[in-house]
């Protein structure tokens, strides 16, 4: 991988509703502009991403989504609306961020979460994306909500029991994330911190398929864990603001833009079939799967993987 990011330009982007997102440029400022789009929700767009792209190559953004990270108002704050936080007003977010940065056209790469909000901004603004590079992809469907909240529980049923149990009886039969979110609002923090924590727990389970696998640092930071679980549930919650299906319907928006999609045979947290399905509609995408990498970057060769596959980008 490559050195991390050195930043030559950073700022706060006002847009709108409250909002400040906090935005960074490094590597080349004469380099190919890619859009770094992070996971989560709410996870922020750690310096860490730049690692995977050539800083002599390419003009790197960073971008922290609304209410996590570095932007302002934190979700982890309970007293913050976050119905201004949809899919849309992110997808706006990074629209008005590549005007403000003069950007004519950018590589979109992400991961997870980050993938799914990078295939609906290519598809919503396709003449401004010069190619997309994905990895731990997911769709953000129902379906893949459900599976993560509910039929994992056939992989770790002890683990998924406890995440379970963390919401009150009446709620257990329902959506799951739902139940949290109302948890995570609750005017005693006490309850907030402990959803929170168990939350985040199974969170960390369920990528958790790789022999080797240690738990995720970032977790044992009480604001990271609040941030993450709110924004989480909530656009879970909402089915991530999408039509049912609506990135794999729209995937002929995509014509003409090249992509690749490196997916790790071990992700059980987001099963394979997702990005296959996406690679069979959609002609100019390549899948690459990596035998011994589940969810994440961490798994052996993934990185490389992507690294690769951003590399095979940088000069065209």
């Amino acid at each position: 991988m490559y050195p991390s990011l050195r930043a030559h330009a950073e700022g706060m982007l006002d847009v709108g509703e409250g909002h400040r997102v906090f935005w960074q440029v490094g590597g080349n400022p004469d380099g190919k502009p890619v859009l770094v789009v992070h996971g989560g929700p709410g996870s922020g767009c750690a310096p860490g991403w730049a690692r995977y792209l050539d800083p002599e190559r390419y003009r790197i953004v960073l971008l922290d989504q609304r209410g996590c990270g570095r932007s302002t108002p934190s979700a982890g704050d309970v007293s913050v609306d976050l119905s201004t936080n949809t899919t849309d007003r992110l997808v706006a977010d990074m629209e008005r961020l590549r005007e403000h940065l003069g950007v004519s056209r950018w590589l979109v790469f992400g991961a997870s979460w980050g993938s799914t909000l990078g295939l609906v901004y290519a598809q919503r603004h396709p003449e401004r994306v010069s190619e997309v590079v994905l990895f731990s992809v997911t769709l953000g469907t129902r379906r893949d909500i459900d599976w993560i909240c509910r039929d994992m529980g056939r992989v770790f049923p002890q683990e998924w029991a406890r995440f379970r149990d963390g919401v009150p009886v009446a709620d257990r039969e329902g959506c799951l994330a739902d139940a949290y979110a109302r948890l995570l609002a609750d005017p005693d923090p006490v309850v907030r911190e402990r959803a929170a924590r168990d939350w985040c727990a199974w969170e960390d389970t369920h990528v958790g398929t790789v022999p080797g696998h240690r738990p995720d640092a970032r977790y044992a930071d009480p604001v990271f864990r609040m941030v993450f679980a709110r924004l989480v549930t909530h656009y879970w919650r909402h089915g991530c603001f999408l039509a049912e299906d609506e990135v794999l319907r729209g995937v002929g928006r995509l014509a003409g833009i090249p992509g690749v999609l490196v997916h790790g045979r071990l992700d059980v947290s987001s099963p394979v079939d997702g990005p296959w399905r996406l690679a069979q509609a959609w002609p100019g995408a390549r899948l690459v799967l990596v035998e011994a990498a589940g969810h994440g970057a961490s798994g052996p060769g993934m990185a490389e993987a992507v690294t690769a596959a951003l590399d095979g980008f940088a000069s065209s």
